[in-house]
C-alpha cells in the first residue's frame, strides 16, 4: 500500500458525522443541513434535455482532449466572462469537475523525487489541495486567514525560505469558506513570486458566478463579478498565462454537480503536460455530458436567475443572524456564511464551533460544519476554530428557517 495514504485525515464530513453520532436531532423541526456545499437548486430543464438527447455518443470512446466543440465553448464563455482570449486547441481542457483536476495536477506538477517539495495553501481549504500534495509527495504549507481582510489569506506570513521550495500555490478566489475575493494587487504579488521561484498557481474559481450586485455591475466593481486568474493576468501584461492554470466547474454556476464537469485553462505548455498525464489516468468525459456542457457554457440567463436566488436568501439570512449577535458578514461571493460562535458554547469536550453544531442539531434540527474542521493547526492556531460555515444551498424559506432557528439559539445562549 502507498504509505503516503496513512497521512490523510478524515475530510470533515466524515468528522462531523462522527461529531454528531450520539445527538439526537429535535424530532419539532424538519431537517434544514446548511452543513454540505451541494446546491439544492433545480438542475436546469434545457440542461437535463440536451444530455438526454446527446445519448448516442455512449456508442464511443471519449478523447481525453475533449471534441473541439466543447472547448470552443469553453474558450467563448472566458471571452465573454472574463473578456480574455485563449486558443480552445491549446489553453483549454475540459475536466471532470474540479475536484479530480485540482488534485490530479499536484501528480503532474511535483516531482516524487524532489524531498524539499512545498505546496502552499489557504488555511482554511478545501481539503483536496492538502490530499494532492501529500499524495504527490510534497508537503503542505498553510497560509492562515486574516479577520482584518474578510478572511483573505494571509501570504505574507510565507516566508522567503518556504517560497523558494514552493512547487504549486493552490489559490481559490471566492475562498471556500470565506468567500474573499483577491483583488488584482493580490495576483500581482503572488506572480512575482512565481517568476521568482518558478511555482505554478492553480486558482480554483467554482464559486466564480455567485455575486451579490445587481445583474449590470461592472467587472471588477464591489459586488460584481469576481476577478479571475487569467484576467488579473491579462491586465498585467500576461497574455501567455505562464505557470498558471485556472479551473471552473458546471457545478455550482448551473447546478450540476453529479454532471461532473468543468475545465481548466492557462499555460499552453503545463495543459500539454497535463493532457499526457490525464491521457493515462483516464480523465476523459462522457461524449453526452460534454454536449450537454456545450449548451450549460452557452447560456447566462439560468446562471442569472440562480445567482438571484442566491442574492435573496443573503438579504435576509445575514441581518437575521446579526441581529441575533452572530459575527457574521456578508462575503464577496460564493454561497458561504463564515461565521463566529460565541466562546461561552466551548465545553470541557469540545471546541466551542463542535459545541456549537451539536446543540444546533439536538435543539433545531439544523447542520452546520464545525470551523476547524476546514483547517489546520498553523502558526499555533487553528484559524478556523470557533467558526462555523453555513452552506445557504437550500431554498429560500428554508435557509431563512434554517436563520430562524440559529437566532433563537443565540438569544436562548450556550
Amino acid at each position: 500500500m502507498n504509505p503516503r495514504l496513512a497521512l490523510l485525515q478524515p475530510y470533515p464530513f466524515e468528522r462531523l458525522k462522527a461529531l454528531t453520532a450520539d445527538v439526537q436531532p429535535s424530532a419539532a423541526h424538519r431537517a434544514i443541513s446548511l452543513g454540505i456545499g451541494e446546491p439544492k437548486h433545480p438542475t436546469p430543464d434545457f440542461l437535463k434535455a440536451a444530455l438526454a438527447g446527446a445519448l448516442d455518443g455512449l456508442s464511443a470512446y471519449p478523447a481525453t482532449a475533449g471534441e473541439p466543440a466543447l472547448r470552443e465553448a469553453c474558450a467563448a464563455w472566458l471571452g465573454r466572462r472574463y473578456g480574455v482570449g485563449v486558443d480552445a486547441a491549446r489553453q483549454v481542457l475540459p475536466v471532470n469537475g474540479s475536484r479530480e483536476a485540482l488534485f490530479a495536477l499536484a501528480q503532474t506538477v511535483i516531482d516524487p523525487a524532489d524531498r524539499e517539495a512545498v505546496v502552499v495553501c489557504p488555511n482554511p481549504f478545501y481539503q483536496i489541495y492538502e490530499g494532492a500534495a501529500l499524495l504527490a509527495g510534497a508537503t503542505p504549507v498553510f497560509a492562515n486567514s486574516d479577520p482584518a481582510r474578510n478572511f483573505a489569506p494571509a501570504w505574507d506570513a510565507i516566508d522567503a525560505a518556504t517560497w523558494a521550495r514552493t512547487r504549486l500555490l493552490y489559490v481559490c478566489s471566492p475562498g471556500n469558506p470565506s468567500g474573499a475575493v483577491m483583488p488584482l494587487a493580490e495576483w500581482a504579488k503572488l506572480f512575482a513570486l512565481s517568476d521568482e521561484h518558478g511555482f505554478v498557481i492553480a486558482s480554483d474559481e467554482c464559486y466564480s458566478e455567485i455575486w451579490f450586485g445587481p445583474e449590470d455591475t461592472p467587472r471588477g466593481s464591489a459586488g460584481g463579478p469576481p476577478l479571475g486568474g487569467l484576467e488579473a493576468a491579462a491586465a498585467l501584461g500576461r497574455q501567455d498565462f505562464k505557470r498558471l492554470v485556472s479551473f471552473t466547474s458546471l457545478s455550482k454556476r448551473s447546478n450540476a454537480p453529479g454532471l461532473r464537469s468543468g475545465f481548466v485553462a492557462g499555460d499552453a505548455a503545463l495543459l500539454a503536460d497535463f493532457l499526457k498525464y490525464r491521457t493515462y489516468h483516464g480523465g476523459a468525459m462522457s461524449p453526452s455530458v460534454q454536449r450537454a456542457s456545450v449548451a450549460a457554457w452557452a447560456d447566462e440567463a439560468h446562471v442569472a436567475a440562480n445567482r438571484a436566488l442566491y442574492r435573496q436568501k443573503f438579504a435576509r439570512v445575514t441581518p437575521l443572524l446579526q441581529a441575533a449577535g452572530l459575527d457574521v458578514r456578508l462575503p464577496d461571493a460564493g454561497f458561504y456564511l463564515w461565521a463566529g460562535v460565541p466562546a461561552a458554547y466551548a465545553t470541557a469536550t469540545h471546541s466551542a464551533d463542535e459545541a456549537f453544531a451539536r446543540e444546533l442539531l439536538a435543539s433545531y434540527n439544523v447542520t452546520v460544519l464545525p470551523g476547524s474542521y476546514l483547517a489546520r493547526r498553523s502558526g499555533g492556531i487553528n484559524p478556523g476554530a470557533g467558526r462555523v460555515r453555513l452552506a445557504l444551498v437550500a431554498g429560500v424559506e428554508e435557509c431563512v428557517e434554517a436563520a430562524e432557528r440559529i437566532a433563537e439559539a443565540l438569544r436562548r445562549g450556550a
